[in-house]
């Protein structure tokens, strides 16, 4: 059973990742769109990718990841400091999440302020993240 666990966290931690991705890019063609049908039109691509992707493949990956450490048992919760970096990483992926989505809600309002240069920037942050959970996960280093 473990196992499969195992890959459908992976699977979900894929998808949305892919949203986590995604979006900033959208919000880079968005803050430099100047036609209505086309802001329109990434009004709708930002919401349905926030809440139809994005959300449930954070909540079953957030789900998937809890049921794997409970099948492993609290003796390797409380001896790997790797696992606990990678809860603190996953946190900052989270509000990185919430941020995403309370940009979602500044274009959908029309309330965005900034270029698209900003969003280039933030479109960065999960790629790092991503490589240091990455590196926790198969590497498993001892401090």
């Amino acid at each position: 059973m473990y196992i499969w666990v195992k890959a459908f966290h992976l699977i979900f931690m894929v998808t949305w990742f892919a949203g986590l991705f995604y979006l900033p890019r959208l919000f880079v063609y968005h803050a430099s769109a100047e036609d209505q049908p086309g802001i329109e039109r990434f009004k709708t691509m930002e919401r349905k990718l926030y809440r139809g992707i994005m959300t449930p493949g954070a909540v079953l990956t957030i789900v998937f990841g809890c049921w794997l450490v409970v099948l492993r048992g609290e003796q390797w919760i409380i001896a790997t400091t790797w696992l606990h970096l990678k809860i603190v990483l996953v946190a900052a992926l989270i509000g990185y999440h919430a941020y995403l989505g309370y940009l979602v809600r500044l274009f959908r309002d029309d309330l965005n302020r900034r270029s698209h240069v900003y969003y280039r920037w933030i479109n960065e942050l999960p790629v790092l993240v991503l490589a240091a959970i990455v590196i926790l996960a198969v590497v498993k280093p001892t401090f």
